[in-house]
């Protein structure tokens, strides 16, 4: 990791587990920007390198939670200058994100050919398709790799095209989390080596690593190829979410022998009229729980049912989180800067990590960075 003291080079941001390493973070939307973001609760010093001017393309400023605790600035990277100023703070860095295509940044002069001369440094490449591969140069988003992954087809009803589900599974969960899971099992490994390596992260192997219980539940014959049949996906009236009588939703979730029994002696329905795994039973059994939920509000179903345990939560939207008494009591939302986004996670008993500045304006810190490079490259020259 960077070592702090040394002439010129400025003084380290950040607390937390990762606090010490550098970040360089060519600006993208989507996956990078998140990891930069989780990398920047840990503790590490992000950089983020904007466009100079916003092309027609940019159609999401990302100024809010996926551009908080960094700083930012703004660079023309197709210009020498331009490509000079990015390699100067890439020299300082342990970690480079690229979120471009393949071949971007190489076009750029910013290519993994820099790591020759950075032995250190952890190039991580984040892509959709992959670094290789017939479609690796194609263009793709979020629900394009969930559906290649063989989940997409898994999910919605028989009979009607698959859902379009928020971007958070394969853009967040097997993109940028998979991002972050990388650069620091490569920071721990540089550790012992002491040789940085390029990453190359697709949110395409995401997903389909996400899917692996998937893999093993169509291999042992407990789901098959039919939507809206299995117990995870909508079939079994124990697991899914009922409309309430003042057009809520609520969800039950009760996998386990044990909850199940709770949850419909709950609903005043005889169990053993209804065995849990007998998919028979399923059509009127969904029935009946329509009815019970549909008879009474959702606050009626919360009052009744959330201190029991039969694997119940009620469907929130985004800005009920803060009156729900387990958000309030962990605190999952923050306002910190003025801004109501999710607090870190995970949560360390030592070095805890935390919001380490307010969403960052491209190019807000242009003229503090390149004083710090030219400050740095002062005492350099004077070392020599």
């Amino acid at each position: 990791m960077s070592t702090t003291g040394t002439a010129g080079q400025q003084p380290l941001r950040g607390s937390g587990p990762l606090a010490g390493v550098r970040v360089v973070e060519l600006a993208g939307i989507g996956p990078g920007a998140f990891g930069a973001t989780v990398l920047s609760d840990l503790g590490a010093d992000v950089i983020r390198i904007d466009r100079l001017t916003p092309v027609a393309e940019d159609t999401v400023t990302m100024t809010g939670p996926l551009s908080r605790g960094r700083r930012s600035i703004a660079l023309d990277l197709k210009t020498a200058e331009g490509t000079r100023t990015a390699l100067a703070l890439i020299d300082d860095a342990d970690v480079l994100i690229d979120p471009f295509r393949p071949g971007v940044t190489r076009r750029l002069g910013l290519g993994p050919e820099i790591r020759e001369s950075r032995p250190r440094l952890i190039y991580a490449q984040m892509t959709g398709w992959g670094q290789d591969g017939p479609l690796a140069p194609r263009a793709g988003h979020d629900l394009n790799y969930l559906a290649l992954s063989g989940a997409l087809a898994m999910m919605g009803t028989p009979g009607e095209p698959p859902p379009v589900p928020l971007n958070l599974v394969a853009d967040f969960g097997g993109g940028g989390m998979l991002l972050v899971m990388g650069i620091t099992a490569a920071l721990y490994e540089r550790e012992r080596s002491g040789t940085g390596q390029l990453l190359d992260v697709a949110m395409l192997d995401g997903v389909t690593m996400l899917a692996a219980s998937l893999f093993q539940l169509r291999r042992d014959g407990i789901i098959t190829g039919e939507r809206g049949r299995s117990f995870l996906d909508g079939g079994a009236p124990w697991y899914r979410a009922y409309r309430t009588a003042d057009a809520r939703y609520v969800t039950v979730a009760a996998l386990e022998p044990q909850f199940y029994r709770a949850l419909l002696a709950a609903l005043d329905i005889p169990p053993a009229d209804h065995p849990q795994w007998d998919r028979s039973t399923w059509p009127k059994l969904t029935g009946l729980l329509e009815e019970r939920f549909a008879a009474e509000p959702l606050s009626h179903w919360d009052q009744q049912l959330t201190d029991l345990d039969v694997c119940y939560a009620p469907v929130l939207d985004l800005d009920e989180l803060e009156t729900h008494p387990h958000h309030m009591a962990r605190q999952t939302v923050s306002s910190t800067y003025g801004l109501r986004e999710p607090t870190p996670a995970p949560r360390f008993s030592r070095t805890p990590a935390r919001i380490q500045g307010p969403a960052t304006e491209p190019g807000q810190h242009t003229t503090e960075i390149l004083a710090e490079l030219a400050d740095r490259q002062a005492h350099v020259d004077l070392d020599h």
